[in-house]
Formats: structure tokens, C-alpha cells, sequence
């Protein structure tokens, strides 16, 4: 059987297809795929067997009869089925082992940096200079700017808060103050900014700081990917961009990438003042002592 006649369909729909052939060996090794197809699509034939306590060559026979040439291209085909067919990659086992499947053995940092050149290369054309400007001229504004991402967003959070800091701007990472979420959103008024950063699925917390945001009449930002894409209220601004396909790595450079050009842009449109908050808060560093400079 050539590839392009190799079976396709879900692995469910070989099985009944081809029921009446299969053996006790064949069903012992099928509970222990079906059981952890994560971990199946990673092994070869000899690992998969041994696992279920069956002849090394059990493997190939089993793939021969659910129409495959052999046991490599049956594991391919299983790869394949978690690569394409698990879009949404909610089990961070199933994203993990997708990434794993999409690299050639020795060469998994290779893998990373191809992910995230290609996710950076599709950025140049889903973010325009004006979405950044949109961006900087709601944060140049703002009396006082509120950043909240939870989960892998936390650390960019944090990130933006510390620069926004240096820069002269006011500015708080509610991510660092979940315990007092409430305090910090009753200040809330038509005169803040509230940056929100969500990945995958924006979480209740963010939800929540969106709808106090909108009540309050402050200014609402959002940069999320394509999944955390949906917002509502929408945001008055948001930028999102896609942060790697299905088995590749989900790319934290992209958003961070984004993150700094709106603080550079920042930089550019405020006359001055991120600059002069820069030089002070480096004169300021060097004043003091030693253990404080590190």
C-alpha cells in the first residue's frame, strides 16, 4: 500500500472496520493505545508491545491489519491524528506531545526556533504599525495603567508593568495582586487604562477586570491570540495574533515581541518623557548602594 493509500479516518473507524481480524494480541495492544494515544504516538513497535506484554513483532501484525505497510507508517498516521485532530490542544500532555511528534529526533531545539521564526515571520503581516499606535496613544493618556494576564500571560504582565514603571507611567501588574483585586479595581475611573493579556481562553478573572473596566468607562486594551480572541464587551483596542499552528510551540516571543514595540512606540510619541524617566531611573540605581544594584 502506497502512502497516498494509506487508511485515513478517525482510529475508532479502523478498528470496526476491521474487527472480525483482530486478535487477543491485537486487542491488547489497541487498549493500551486507545488508553494513552499521547505516549503511543511516540513510541515504536517494540516499546508499544512490551508495554502490553506481547511479542515485538505483535506491533506489525496489528498495523498490516488495520491496512498499514508496517508499523512506522501506522505510527505515523497516529502523529498525524493528534497533530490535525486535536485543534483546540486543551490537555497540556496533548500540546506537549504534539511538539515532541512535529520533531526529528536531535534536533528539538531546532524545532522551537523554526516554530517561533514562523510564528514572528506571520506577525509582520498581522499586526500593522497602527495597531501599535493605537496602542501607545491609549497608554500616553492613561493617569494610571492596570496589567493583568493570568497563567503564561502573568510573566509578560509582570514584564510590561516593570517597563511601563521605568518609563514614568503609573502602573500596576494585577497579576501580582489577585488578593487585592478588588482594592485595586475600585480605583478604576475614565481615566485609566486597563491592558489585559490572555492566551488560549481568557480566564473569569479576565472576563471580570473587562467588565469592571467597561462599567467604570476606563480605556480597555487586549493582546491575545487567536483562541482568546473573543472579548465581551470588546475592547476599545486589540491586538491578536497567532502565537504558532497546532503541534508547534506556542510562541511567548510573539506577544512579547508586541508588548515592546508598543513601549517603544510609547517612547516615541510621549515628548520625552520615557526617555527622561529612563536616564533618572538609572542615575537613580547607580546611586544606590551595591546589594541594590544587582
Amino acid at each position: 500500500m502506497t502512502k497516498s493509500q494509506s487508511p485515513s479516518g478517525f482510529l475508532s473507524d479502523l478498528i470496526t472496520q476491521n474487527a472480525a481480524r483482530l486478535t487477543g494480541s491485537d486487542t491488547r495492544l489497541l487498549d493500551v493505545l486507545v488508553k494513552d494515544p499521547l505516549r503511543a504516538a511516540l513510541e515504536n513497535g517494540k516499546e508499544v508491545s512490551n508495554r502490553a506484554g506481547v511479542h515485538p513483532a505483535a506491533a506489525v501484525r496489528l498495523a498490516k491489519r488495520l491496512g498499514f505497510e508496517g508499523y512506522p507508517e501506522f505510527r505515523a498516521y497516529l502523529q498525524a491524528s493528534l497533530v490535525e485532530e486535536g485543534n483546540d490542544f486543551e490537555n497540556p500532555a496533548a500540546r506537549m506531545a504534539a511538539r515532541l511528534v512535529c520533531a526529528e529526533e536531535g534536533r528539538v531545539l531546532a524545532s522551537v526556533l523554526d516554530s517561533e521564526i514562523a510564528a514572528l515571520e506571520a506577525l509582520r503581516n498581522a499586526v500593522s504599525d497602527g495597531d501599535i499606535r493605537n496602542f501607545s496613544e491609549t497608554l500616553r493618556g492613561a493617569r494610571k495603567v492596570f496589567i493583568f494576564g493570568r497563567g503564561h500571560a502573568a510573566s509578560l504582565s509582570a514584564l510590561i508593568a516593570l517597563r511601563l514603571q521605568r518609563s514614568g507611567y503609573d502602573a500596576a501588574d494585577l497579576g501580582d495582586r489577585t488578593h487585592h483585586f478588588a482594592e485595586m479595581l475600585n480605583m478604576l475611573s475614565p481615566d485609566d487604562v486597563v491592558w489585559l493579556l490572555a492566551f488560549r481562553s481568557p480566564s473569569q478573572q479576565i472576563r471580570d477586570a473587562n467588565d469592571i473596566a467597561f462599567q467604570r468607562g476606563a480605556k480597555r486594551l487586549a493582546l491575545t491570540d487567536l483562541q482568546a480572541a473573543r472579548l465581551d464587551p470588546m475592547p476599545d483596542h486589540q491586538i491578536c495574533a497567532a502565537r504558532g499552528e497546532a503541534g508547534e510551540s506556542q510562541s511567548l516571543v510573539v506577544p512579547m515581541t508586541i508588548a515592546n514595540a508598543v513601549i517603544l512606540d510609547l517612547a516615541g510619541i510621549d515628548d520625552g518623557k520615557s526617555l527622561k524617566s529612563l536616564e533618572a531611573f538609572k542615575a537613580f540605581r547607580q546611586s544606590l548602594p551595591a546589594r541594590w544594584q544587582r
